[in-house]
């Protein structure tokens, strides 16, 4: 027979880093689940993303078991890293603080395909040059659809 599920959790968790402090313990504890198991588990399913963003939704059921789905980074993180920035910019709509490469949006929408309601990668790589425009980042040449 299937558990009933109890509730969710949205975490956003480094890969490889979690630990029993603020935000993972007070909020897993809060439901009454075993912090360090979860933490054990995430650091091993995280190795190869050892230092990135992840968001984590975690399904707690009603006899305080949990199983966890580890999602793509944000594609926010993703734009400030291939920009080589630190934040994005106060006025997006006025002060442009970087800029992008197509072939760097592409790349990115790839990774993120298995997150984004998208079903070609074209219309991924949109939504994730909507995200640049809005933090102020430039995706500098010609798209690919339109060329």
């Amino acid at each position: 027979m299937a558990k009933e599920i109890t509730g969710y959790l949205k975490l956003q968790v480094r890969g490889g880093q979690a630990n029993p402090s603020p935000p993972v313990g007070p909020a897993l504890g809060s439901k009454g689940l075993n912090i360090m198991e979860f933490c054990k588990q995430f650091n091993a399913r995280s190795q190869d993303k050892m230092g990135q963003l992840l968001p984590v939704l975690v399904t707690i059921f009603s006899d305080k078991s949990f199983e966890f789905v580890i999602k793509t980074p944000p594609a926010a993180n993703m734009l400030l890293q291939a920009a080589k920035l630190k934040s994005g910019s106060p006025e997006p709509n006025r002060k442009k603080v970087g800029s992008v490469t197509w072939d760097q949006v592409k790349e990115i929408a790839e990774v993120k395909m298995p997150d984004l309601n998208a079903f070609k990668v074209e219309s991924a790589m949109k939504m994730v040059a909507g995200t640049a425009r809005s933090m102020g980042i430039k995706v500098s040449g010609r798209a690919p659809w339109e060329a």
